[in-house]
This record gives structure tokens, C-alpha cells and sequence, in this order.
């Protein structure tokens, strides 16, 4: 067994990072559009993502700081333009969200990169992918830096203010999961299916 007092025994950043992601998971994957002054889209995955509130909605994802401590896009652009998208990462469109996550210089169309069709998003301007099954159009609630060294996160609260799902998928009281076939995020280049799951009642 190891025990890491960090004060006293500090860990390198990479180190970090492995035991926090390869242990914290799996997670689920926000997809998020945003778009700059000039009105130029970014889509980028990011995996430290849940649901921070439901009245209001709020979801809540954190992109980091890259290794040379610089900001992403989406953060960028969220100061410029304070809404975005958030989509659910599923299986049938997970080859181009894997494609959004390579490093574009600012300015340039993950949509356009991935072959991603754009459409118009209720209640925000940002665009969503056109053939997602869920989106969330959000406004920024509140945006909580954690520093500007590298690999700190940016903490994004995204309130929802529209919401696009495939009627497919949804009843007005369940979400189909075989339908959504959501992914999640585990450590390197691993992702998890949810095709084996299982359901404990809870006590009352």
C-alpha cells in the first residue's frame, strides 16, 4: 500500500494526473461548442464533466490548462461569448469527438475537421452538432480558474436554457441508454461502453 502526503512528498503533475483520471472514472463526456467574437465554432471533449445543479440546471465541466499553462479555446471563447452547447458523448459519434480533441490553432472548425454538420441551438447562438441525439444549450453561470499553472482546471457552470433530444431516445420519463449508448472516459486512450450494467435499489 502507498500513502502520498503531497506537502511532504510530492508527486510530478503526470503522476498526478494518471492516478486522478485512471481512478476518478468512468466519466462522462461533455462535448462542447463554443464560438469566438468573430463568430468562428470550436468543438472540443472534455471529461471532468457532471451535473452540478437541477434547479437550476446546471452542468458543470473543466477544461485544463495545457502543459504550457495556456487556456483553451472553449474557455477563451466562453469569455468572449458567455454560452455554449453541451453535448452527451455517445458511441455512434465517438471517431469524431475523438477527432475534435486534436490541437487546432484558435480560430479554426473542429466541426468543419470531424465532417460535423452544424444546426441552430434554441435559446443560445452557438451552434450544436446537427446529428447529436442530446444538446444542451447553455448560458455561463459562473467560471472558477484554479490557477495558471500548467494542467489547472478552469471550472465552467453552464446553465441550461434549451435542450434538443432525438424523440427516440426519450418518453417524457426515460432516457433509452441502448438507444444513447453514451461512452466514458477511463485513463489513456481507453473509453467504457455501458452495455453491462446493473441496478441495486436504494434504501428508503
Amino acid at each position: 500500500m502507498s500513502d502520498y502526503l503531497l506537502d511532504e512528498s510530492p508527486l510530478s503533475l503526470g503522476v498526478i494526473y494518471r492516478l486522478l483520471s485512471g481512478t476518478v472514472c468512468p466519466r462522462p463526456i461533455a462535448w462542447v461548442s463554443t464560438q469566438d467574437k468573430q463568430g468562428n465554432a470550436n468543438l472540443a471533449p472534455f471529461s471532468f464533466f457532471n451535473v452540478a445543479s437541477v434547479n437550476p440546471p446546471v452542468l458543470a465541466f473543466s477544461p485544463l490548462l495545457n502543459g504550457s499553462g495556456e487556456l483553451k479555446d472553449t474557455v477563451r471563447n466562453l469569455k468572449d461569448v458567455a454560452e455554449c452547447v453541451v453535448h452527451v458523448g455517445s458511441e455512434g459519434l465517438i471517431e469524431a469527438l475523438n477527432t475534435t480533441s486534436a490541437s487546432l490553432p484558435p480560430g479554426e472548425d473542429e466541426f468543419a475537421l470531424a465532417g460535423l454538420e452544424k444546426a441552430e441551438m434554441s435559446g443560445v447562438s452557438v451552434p450544436r452538432i446537427a446529428n447529436a441525439p442530446v444538446a444542451f444549450g447553455c448560458k455561463l453561470f459562473d467560471m472558477i480558474s484554479f490557477g495558471d499553472q500548467p494542467l489547472a482546471g478552469t471550472l465552467v457552470l453552464a446553465q441550461v436554457v434549451s435542450i434538443h433530444i432525438d424523440d427516440s431516445l426519450w418518453d417524457g420519463r426515460h432516457v433509452d441508454m441502448d438507444l444513447l449508448k453514451p461512452v466514458g472516459r477511463l485513463a489513456g486512450s481507453d473509453y467504457i461502453r455501458i452495455s453491462d450494467r446493473f441496478a441495486i435499489e436504494r434504501p428508503a
